[in-house]
């Protein structure tokens, strides 16, 4: 019995144990594994290796003077140059303070406008109706800006509807459209249009995703409709608010280049000139391509920074972030 408790209690020798295999075979054997699933995901990694990585290379034009006839390699090395050219230009102040002015804008009214939507209707009980009001409300975000703003200028141009309305009333006219004061809020509301009902749909499907019992368990308690969306609704997709708009304010550079540039010149520069704009004029039509680079260099980087600080503070209040 003795033998037989120590052969069993024995441990077994160095040279009897398995051999440790090292973590590149071990990674081989994963991807030889589920090889299909690497086979799928490749043409994905080449989409964005090709047009989303390696043309991060070209942003080097921001510190030469590029020409396309000279390439990388010929064109001058103007170091900073360009970035000095961008701040020194009288009118960059102006175009910053347009951009930002109708960011924000739209930060305030129109990314909580597909907020209020999605609840309006997820308060629906009618689901054909639902679905019938769904579709009619993403319709406009597949109509180009060519015809929305003529379809906002026949409603609010000189010779529109509205015009005729006030007339008709013994008013004055006044064209909307080529009114500078009104150019902002005038495109936060195009674009609460157009986009609002496209919004909704990430905000429709956060809210599917709620558990239907925390309703019960509220109607049980006596909870009417708005405390139900105040306690429940809202909290339950607030770590999606919060994603979207980390995500929103990254983009805060960046108003839309068709919507603004079909409308500038009824406005003027000083009411409508953004940064999209002006490195189209600045570096597409004169050419200077190197100044168009530092500016889309700098909105990266600006860009990268916001969301970077988005983000911490998010985590910081207790959210989940964007990672």
């Amino acid at each position: 019995m003795q033998t037989t408790s120590e052969t069993i209690t024995r441990k077994p020798s160095p040279a009897t144990k398995a051999p440790r295999m090292s973590g590149r075979s071990m990674l081989w054997r994963q991807i030889k594994r589920g090889y299909w699933t690497y086979l799928l995901l490749l043409p994905g990694l080449l989409y964005f290796l090709c047009f989303y990585y390696v043309p991060l290379l070209g942003n080097v034009i921001a510190f030469q003077d590029y020409s396309p006839y000279l390439g990388f390699l010929k064109s001058a090395w103007v170091g900073w140059g360009n970035f000095v050219s961008v701040f020194n230009d009288p009118e960059f102040g102006t175009v910053i303070s347009n951009t930002l002015v109708i960011s924000l804008l739209q930060i305030i009214f129109a990314f909580p406008a597909g907020i209020i939507l999605a609840l309006m209707l997820n308060a629906l009980l009618h689901d054909r109706f639902k679905r019938f009001m769904q579709s009619v409300l993403y319709l406009p975000h597949f109509i180009g800006w060519v015809i929305i703003i003529s379809i906002w200028q026949q409603i609010f141009g000189g010779d529109g509807m509205l015009n005729h309305l006030v007339t008709g009333l013994g008013g004055h006219p006044i064209n909307i459209m080529t009114n500078p004061d009104f150019f902002k809020p005038l495109v936060v509301l195009q674009v609460v249009w157009k986009e609002t009902g496209w919004s909704t749909i990430l905000f429709i499907a956060a809210i599917t995703g709620i558990d239907l019992s925390l309703y019960e368990a509220a109607v049980m308690d006596g909870a009417n409709k708005w405390r139900r969306t105040w306690h429940i609704t809202l909290p339950g997709i607030r770590g999606v608010i919060v994603l979207l708009l980390i995500l929103r304010i990254g983009n805060i550079l960046s108003t839309g280049f068709e919507q603004i540039f079909l409308q500038r010149d009824a406005v003027g520069l000083n009411a409508a000139e953004v940064i999209d704009t002006f490195v189209y004029d600045r570096g597409i039509i004169n050419g200077n391509w190197g100044l168009a680079a530092a500016i889309a260099l700098l909105k990266t980087v600006i860009g990268a920074v916001l969301v970077y600080s988005a983000n911490r503070i998010a985590k910081q209040l207790g959210e989940d972030g964007l990672y």
